[in-house]
């Protein structure tokens, strides 16, 4: 099926009579209900808050009912306080918090732990360890091989450790040295 232009000239018709998305795609014939949503998007049609049956009720009452409209306007003044309102409440209702553990796509990342940081005797243990290394695919690895990644996966010289893991953690015993350490050591190395 193809957007021909007498089928767009008739979605843009029925969604400005306030048809459905559903209803539209079943007069078109040949096209779902998120194909017809997705032109109207791509055309930029605006969106409606109504239904069609909505649409034409709401006709007749304002015909017979102007001035409850115009009593409805200034209400709408209010709703500026409201705004206002929800802008201070994430600060102290603790949505900070969370936010600051999420960091925006182009957003530089918080300093991480460096090689500098962890200590030379863990690092001389996985020099070694990585000498004797199984260098598993990922395919390969299972619960008793240890996960540690090594190397670029982009590349084909990306492999896992794969020697057996130490009780309850997912790595061997040299690189649960380097991936878990004690916090108090860790603070006393930045200072």
């Amino acid at each position: 099926m193809s957007w021909t232009d007498e089928r767009v000239e008739l979605l843009k018709k029925m969604w400005g009579e306030g048809q459905s998305a559903s209803q539209i795609a079943k007069e078109l014939g040949g096209v779902t209900r998120n194909a017809v949503i997705g032109k109207v998007h791509r055309l930029g049609l605006s969106n409606r808050a109504t239904s069609a049956g909505a649409k034409t009720e709401a006709k007749p009452e304002p015909k017979a009912k102007p001035a409850p409209k115009a009593k409805a306007a200034p209400k709408p003044s209010p709703k500026p306080e409201p705004k206002t309102e929800p802008a201070v409440p994430p600060k102290p209702a603790g949505a900070s918090p969370a936010r600051k553990a999420i960091i925006p796509a182009g957003q530089p990342l918080p300093p991480q732990p460096s090689a500098n940081e962890i200590s030379p005797e863990a690092l001389a243990k996985v020099n070694e360890v990585e000498k004797t290394a199984k260098k598993l695919t990922l395919m390969e690895l299972t619960e008793r091989t240890c996960k540690w990644p090594v190397g670029d996966p982009a590349t084909e010289d990306f492999w896992f450790c794969g020697l057996p893991v130490q009780q309850g953690k997912p790595y061997c015993e040299a690189h649960v040295g380097v991936a878990f350490q004690p916090m108090s050591s860790r603070r006393d190395r930045r200072r």
